[in-house]
């Protein structure tokens, strides 16, 4: 699997650039995902904090992950602009039939395929040899450009998660 985004990102957002990193409880299908790019679009085209307008990008990664970046450099981003965000991922929701809000479900890359497993469960996961220290964890809590670039898709072992499990179980890491 390519987990290759960065040069995706548009270069010209300052590192400290504010970032949401939404996940969906599905993968979208690629006529979702169609749809999902244009309202990604027409929403930073038009997002604006105090009629100021914002420089926005949205992205949808992996199918699955809608990122909303503002880069705060050229223009504060307000409580009306951080709502009006929530209203887009919102509108997704009920369009597309998912939960883009749930924190309680994590994602990780798991023989090259993105999978999800609910926090109440990862200690099982562990133990039972589907995660391990290595595996890729996608931590959607990052807040800035440079955080997404560099910390967004981690081994659980350099994440907050490995706080919560022990590995000692496991027969290999």
């Amino acid at each position: 699997m390519n987990l290759d985004f960065i040069y995706l990102l548009d270069g010209s957002f300052h590192p400290e650039s504010r970032v949401w990193v939404y996940q969906s409880s599905r993968l979208f299908s690629l006529s979702e995902a169609f749809d999902i790019e244009d309202l990604l679009k027409e929403f930073t085209a038009h997002w604006k904090s105090h009629g100021t307008p914002v420089k926005g990008a949205g992205y949808l990664f992996f199918g699955q992950f809608i990122i909303l970046m503002a880069d705060e450099k050229a223009t504060g981003v307000s409580g009306c602009s951080t709502d009006s965000s929530v209203r887009l991922i919102k509108d997704v929701e009920q369009r597309f039939a998912v939960n883009m809000f749930d924190r309680t479900t994590l994602t990780f890359v798991v023989k090259d395929k993105i999978e999800l497993f609910p926090l109440s469960q990862l200690q099982y996961a562990v133990d039972n040899g589907f995660i391990k220290a290595d595996t890729l964890y996608f931590n959607n809590l990052v807040q800035t450009k440079e955080e997404l670039e560099t910390q967004w898709i981690i081994p659980v072992k350099d994440s907050w998660l490995s706080k919560r499990v022990s590995f000692a179980k496991s027969t290999s890491q």
